[in-house]
């Protein structure tokens, strides 16, 4: 039995930090550190991710016409209410210019409940952050650098996902 459990163990263990699955995340090996990360809420209010550190941050960057945006969302929101990932906070960024009334449909018809959408109305974060395309997804660690970034899709529920983001949490 004790052999069981210690097999069992590290089978959990490997399959947690094994991310082989997903090509499209990219691990940086220094964490890359930004000044000045500002966007805003609906309301026009700037907002700093300097005033969350000690979170794990993931700033996804998506526009309404995105069918993958569409794919992924649903999923983010489940991950926001992880109670595996207590320290999480998710900022789904407009990067498309859109007017609120299309982003508050767009969430509806999705039924996203778990977070709200932010806004990068001049598109700076998205230059900044040097973003190919949309869906990108920037994974901030607790001292504010982006240790990691998803391009493209994924979902955010595959439990080698979330496992291996715990490490971070």
């Amino acid at each position: 039995m004790r052999f069981l459990i210690i097999f069992s163990f590290l089978i959990t263990n490997v399959s947690a930090n094994d991310l082989s699955s997903f090509k499209n995340i990219v691990i940086h090996k220094v964490p890359k550190t930004y000044d000045n990360i500002i966007f805003l809420d609906k309301e026009d209010k700037k907002i700093n991710i300097n005033d969350f550190k000690g979170n794990l941050l993931i700033l996804n960057f998506w526009a309404t016409w995105c069918e993958p945006c569409k794919e992924e969302m649903p999923s983010l929101n489940n991950l926001q209410i992880n109670t595996e990932l207590d320290r999480l906070k998710i900022f789904t960024i407009n990067i498309g210019k859109e007017n609120i009334e299309k982003v508050n449909k767009f969430f509806l018809d999705l039924n996203i409940e778990n977070f709200e959408p932010y806004f990068d109305p001049p598109v700076t974060l998205a230059k900044k952050f040097s973003l190919r395309g949309v869906p990108t997804s920037i994974l901030i660690d607790k001292n504010g650098k982006e240790f990691a970034r998803i391009i493209g899709s994924i979902d955010f529920n595959n439990p080698a996902f979330v496992n291996w983001l715990k490490n971070y949490n």
